[in-house]
């Protein structure tokens, strides 16, 4: 790649952006805002790589290109200023598809994305495909098709921060699982979010799939869209109110309504991309759940524990609340994204026993859960404490907490690992 490269943002995407073009003999150059000092790990890796750190205020004006990190969303001062200087602005998804040698099924919505891109990757891989995962799910997706060849597939989570900065993105398969209010602490309304997650196949077009859920009014609205746009890629619909084909609700080894949704779209993406229905369905049962994504820990006393950290909308976690037909302790709570929580209080109060409160939105679930027993904590180990108390032999203790990590922990899997490490000293305990 010629030419002078400014990569803006110094998280994992950031630095994954600047060692694929340093690697393609870019002259790189980084800049992030935050402080110096809180940045030393950063800059030590961009410079091992050859390349410079500047201060935003000294940008270079002679970039060629920038790539945007999705954690800094395209109206921020820093990158309307590189914009101001005329340089070209893209995010690290689509470097990622323009470097990448290999077909790519992108999945997005607002919840099952990673179980869905996953699941898709296993069944290419079960039906004799070779396929690489990541983007939003786990691993760079600039990193991620450095190891791809011609003949393999690049299964893509994107979100719809890292949709806003696509330009010539056209997945071969595109899925789009659901809209469901999320983000709406940075975007205006739900039809803002909405149109951003639109973007996943805004490029296709003959020979090109889109995978759709029917049962959602919102997706099911687009066909009106796609026929007066003259879209010619193939729409393949599914839907859990229908009779489906490939695959019984026996066949899908996860639990929930939600989860058969994510599996119909896996399994039609994976037709699209030429496997076999009977290998599909196969290669289906042998597929092992996501950590942190309903995932039992261990029984205590009569007592299931499940650790669904992942759950980070009102939405997701009552699609959990729904998953289990014994009685429930929820333990749900953290740092709220700007969404209502009506039916959640309303999912609790009807699916719930008791409710055990953390993080920024404790009171305020309380407050929507008010038919429920509810209780606060102030640690994720209290939590679990208290959740036990609850608890009576036959009941289901469920981290699944509606929200955001970020007032309590650095992520989601930190959350669930605490919670899983708090279970585990329980058990311990019970055994000794």
């Amino acid at each position: 790649m010629n030419g002078r490269v400014l990569v803006i943002g110094l998280g994992k995407s950031g630095l994954a952006s600047v060692a694929a073009l340093r690697e393609r003999g870019a002259d790189v150059v980084a800049t992030d805002e935050k402080d110096r000092d809180a940045l030393s790990a950063a800059i030590a890796a961009v410079e091992a790589h050859g390349a410079r750190f500047v201060p935003p205020q000294n940008l270079p004006g002679d970039a060629s290109l920038a790539i945007l990190s999705p954690g800094i969303p395209p109206s921020s001062a820093l990158a309307q200023r590189v914009r101001g200087l005329g340089i070209p602005t893209i995010g690290e998804v689509e470097l990622a598809y323009r470097l990448s040698p290999a077909p790519m099924i992108a999945v997005t919505g607002t919840k099952g994305k990673s179980t869905t891109t996953a699941l898709i990757a296993h069944l290419l891989r079960a039906c004799g495909r070779d396929a690489f995962a990541g983007g939003n799910l786990g691993e760079p997706l600039v990193s991620v098709v450095a190891r791809a060849r011609p003949g393999s597939w690049v299964v893509a989570e994107l979100s719809s921060f890292q949709l806003e900065t696509i330009e010539t993105l056209r997945p071969r398969i595109s899925v789009l699982l659901n809209i469901l209010p999320d983000h709406l602490d940075r975007y205006s309304s739900i039809e803002e979010y909405a149109e951003a997650k639109f973007r996943i196949f805004e490029n296709q077009g003959a020979g090109d799939t889109i995978v759709l859920d029917r049962d959602d009014p919102r997706l099911l609205a687009l066909e009106g869209r796609f026929a007066r746009a003259g879209c010619s890629a193939q729409r393949l619909w599914y839907s859990a109110r229908e009779q489906f084909s490939f695959i019984d609700r026996g066949d899908v080894p996860l639990r929930g309504e939600h989860n058969y949704c994510n599996a119909m779209a896996a399994v039609l993406a994976a037709v699209a991309a030429g496997c076999d229905p009977a290998a599909i369905r196969e290669a289906l049962r042998s597929f092992q759940p996501l950590g942190h994504r309903l995932q039992p820990v261990v029984e205590i006393d009569g007592v299931l524990y499940v650790d669904d950290s992942k759950a980070t909308t009102p939405a997701a976690t009552v699609a959990a609340l729904e998953s289990f037909t014994q009685p429930v302790v929820l333990i749900a709570g953290g740092r709220e994204k700007g969404t209502e929580l009506g039916e959640l209080g309303a999912a609790i109060s009807r699916r719930a026993k008791a409710l055990v409160a953390i993080g920024e939105s404790a009171q305020k679930l309380r407050a929507v859960a008010r038919d429920v027993h509810g209780e606060s904590a102030a640690s994720i180990e209290e939590a679990v404490e208290r959740a036990r108390r609850l608890a009576a032999a036959g009941d289901v203790v469920l981290l699944s907490p509606a929200c955001a990590s970020f007032d309590m922990f650095s992520s989601a899997e930190e959350r669930g690992e605490r919670f899983t490490h708090a279970v585990h000293l329980i058990a311990d305990g019970a055994r000794a």
